[in-house]
């Protein structure tokens, strides 16, 4: 009869830990920013098609880090849970509260029940009537959740981005600005190598969470994606 290796539950969540960091290090950074005219998303990601970030419900998004299947298939559990509980109660139900809550327990059941946690970090945020009410959570891997202020910054070099994006956030950033501070952070900010480098439009992902969506545009649904030709104009807009 063969004898099982003995693994402490202390070692077991510590090797789980440090396997799924791994993983999420090893991507593209992605900021979420709350601004004077919204919560603008940003990500650098070469690919047309494969979205880190997303829309969730009218005034919620999504943003996430690491492997893409597994963050894919919990964006679209969130769309679901939204779409039925908006469906079966009323609109205003749907929170970025309580999406965060169902990512969390979803989170922490695969990590002390699977064998392999998933590789992932979430931001869920929500779109308020001023920066002040706006609401942005972080979820990581083991199912912890942080309720943010003003930005989040996730995967890749995240502390030094966020270094780069705490030296220059306030909530009266345009939207414009925000895109330009999260450019800078994502491009290399402080490096020294990396200096005046600043990635291509076709390198991020941009997206919006308009905060006038419905007295400007006249739709409730806030969420709004830049193509490459939108992101080059906001780019050389003037202070």
């Amino acid at each position: 009869m063969t004898q099982q290796f003995y693994v402490s539950p202390e070692q077991l969540m510590k090797d789980r830990a440090d396997f799924a960091r791994k993983g999420i290090a090893r991507g593209r950074s992605v900021v979420v920013i709350s601004c004077r005219d919204g919560i603008a998303l940003v990500a650098e990601n070469p690919s047309p098609s494969l979205h880190k970030v997303g829309e969730i419900y009218d005034k919620i998004a999504f943003a996430a880090v690491g492997k893409y299947n597994e963050f894919e298939s919990l964006r679209q559990a969130g769309v679901r849970y939204a779409d039925v509980r908006g469906y079966s109660y009323d609109r205003e139900d749907v929170t970025a509260r309580g999406l965060a809550s169902v990512y969390a327990q979803s989170l922490g059941a695969v990590f002390t029940a699977e064998q392999k946690p998933f590789e992932v970090e979430l931001a869920v945020a929500e779109v308020g009537p001023t920066p002040e009410q706006d609401h942005l959570y972080r979820l990581t891997f083991d199912g912890s959740i942080a309720d943010e202020h003003g930005f989040i910054v996730m995967g890749g070099q995240a502390e030094r981005v966020s270094a780069v994006i705490a030296g220059g956030w306030r909530a009266s950033l345009r939207f414009a600005d925000a895109v330009r501070l999260a450019i800078s952070g994502l491009s290399g900010g402080t490096d020294q190598e990396n200096a005046g480098a600043t990635l291509p439009a076709k390198a991020v992902e941009v997206a919006v969470l308009d905060r006038h969506s419905e007295t400007v545009r006249g739709f409730r649904r806030a969420f709004r994606r830049l193509n490459d030709a939108d992101i080059t104009a906001l780019l050389a807009e003037e202070d």
